[in-house]
């Protein structure tokens, strides 16, 4: 290779380079930022002080059966100082507020914003902060935690993305998915996909059964899909006539299908924050399932009742059977 052929690789290189925030470090946040990084792309982790300095110092540690056990350096702060292609955003929905805190619309510039959250009404409040044209919603179907500060422990043998946006000009979708592909997530776990409500709801289906009856009954996967069969299936068949309704295609028996295939010892995201004594993602969830249920007039009498249940303290006779250790 010539001294100009290396030249102009070394530019073509770094013109493909992107900037890259990441507001909430965890555990799906914490190993999006650093595959991307492992990947050559200048990650910016925003977060709190404690988390922030150690990003700095140690970077991101992760251990993954699927992607390597590796450490990658990333950029951290407290808040975004400068224009990025795009800010996913991987807190909790009960942080959101206070997290979009770190950043301002005026800094965030023409990039792309990138939530990664729960629930299907979300985008409409990003949307009215930071203007539709930068809002991209997207989903994950992973398991992952953050073990401490950096550490993040990927349990899952895949890691699925689909993106989204409506008002999203296709081809910076498809660009943010080509940052994505190179950082490992190829081939069909990364889709970009045209049917906004459709992408969200197929989340919701899944997600909404599996948090709400995991979290009340405080046991993993396979027990509720056993014990608890009849009581999911009943869910399931509710949440898909939301979706439908909503204008989103559902299959329950998928649905049913995808359940039994996950191992028995898998636990929502929702029930892990009810172990640790963390908010729960209830009105996210639940709530926006009973809102959306109560618009199309949908009678969901079994989605009903378990939010109602979470909502409100157990009585003690209840406690032994779901006292967590």
């Amino acid at each position: 290779m010539t001294k100009d052929q290396s030249k102009d690789q070394s530019k073509e290189q770094a013109e493909e380079r992107s900037t890259v925030a990441v507001l909430g470090p965890g555990g799906v946040g914490g190993l999006l930022a650093a595959l991307v990084a492992r990947a050559g792309h200048r990650v910016i982790c925003l977060a709190g002080d404690e988390t922030a300095r150690a990003l700095r110092t140690d970077g991101i540690r992760v251990r993954s059966g699927r992607f390597g056990d590796f450490t990658a350096a990333v950029e951290a702060d407290t808040e975004l100082r400068e224009p990025v292609d795009a800010c996913l955003i991987t807190v909790k929905h009960t942080a959101l507020d206070a997290a979009l805190e770190r950043v301002r619309p005026e800094v965030l510039g023409d990039g792309l914003l990138v939530p990664f959250l729960n629930g299907v009404e979300h985008p409409a409040t990003l949307r009215a902060r930071y203007g539709a044209a930068r809002v991209a919603p997207a989903v994950i179907r992973v398991e992952s935690t953050r073990t401490a500060p950096g550490v993040i422990e990927h349990g899952s043998p895949f890691a699925e993305i689909d993106l989204t946006g409506e008002s999203v000009p296709r081809g910076r979708l498809d660009a943010l998915a080509g940052v994505l592909a190179a950082a490992g997530l190829t081939g069909p776990t990364v889709r970009v996909l045209d049917d906004e409500a459709a992408t969200l709801w197929a989340k919701m289906s899944f997600l909404a059964p599996f948090a709400l009856l995991t979290t009340r009954y405080g046991v993993p996967l396979g027990e509720v899909r056993t014990r608890h069969r009849e009581e999911l299936t009943a869910l399931v068949a509710e949440t898909a006539a939301v979706s439908r309704a909503c204008g989103a295609p559902a299959d329950p028996a998928v649905a049913l299908a995808r359940y039994d295939a996950f191992p028995p010892d898998t636990k929502s995201s929702m029930q892990r924050d009810a172990e640790a004594g963390r908010p729960l993602e209830l009105d996210a969830i639940g709530g926006a399932l009973l809102r959306a249920a109560d618009r199309n007039g949908v009678a969901v009498p079994v989605a009903r009742g378990l939010v109602r249940e979470l909502e409100e303290p157990e009585e003690p006779e209840e406690l032994e059977g779901n006292r967590r250790h």
